[in-house]
């Protein structure tokens, strides 16, 4: 596999992920197509965690010291436990952004590495440093399409237009 494929997507991605989140303002980040989905703010502050906490992290840790346990992560518990929804949305955008250029930058700075490292999970089986470098890449896809579908959803919501016109989502 092409490793720099997926680090120049990831980079290319901080463009993605500006254009799509920047100049919002509250009632757009705060606003929900349901109450139990996530708004714009806690999936900024998700991807934030994410990039810091779990990708990363990860990746260095399978990389460097594979044998040692996995930094614990609880992607879903840290919505309530850091309080997402009172985060101010524009800083945790402008440090997701910037942490996001610090990964590319270390991302591109490793040189010779196994890329089949891997931490032997006891219920998953062997978590590759190819494995937490491909799904980094995939998570950036999901979110990016959490992002648009809500982005639609708000349109639909703030015009009260019908969007079939538009085409099926």
């Amino acid at each position: 596999m092409e490793y720099q494929y997926i680090i120049l997507q990831l980079e290319k991605n901080l463009a993605v992920f500006e254009s799509l989140l920047n100049d919002k303002n509250n009632e757009e980040y705060l606003w929900k197509s349901t109450p139990e989905k996530w708004c714009l703010l806690e999936i900024i502050c998700h991807l934030y965690d994410e990039e810091r906490e779990d990708f990363r992290a990860r990746l260095a840790h399978v990389l460097t010291t594979p044998t040692q346990p996995l930094p614990p992560i609880d992607p879903m518990g840290w919505v309530e436990k850091r309080q997402y929804i009172h985060a101010n949305y524009h800083d945790t955008l402008n440090n997701f952004l910037r942490e996001r250029y610090y990964s590319v930058q270390w991302l591109k700075s490793i040189v010779n590495a196994n890329w089949e490292s891997a931490f032997q999970h006891p219920q998953y089986g062997p978590l590759t440093a190819s494995m937490f470098l491909t799904n980094w890449l995939a998570h950036d896809y999901l979110h990016v399409r959490q992002i648009t579908k809500l982005n639609y959803d708000y349109l639909k919501y703030y015009t009260s237009e019908d969007l079939r016109y538009a085409g099926d989502w």
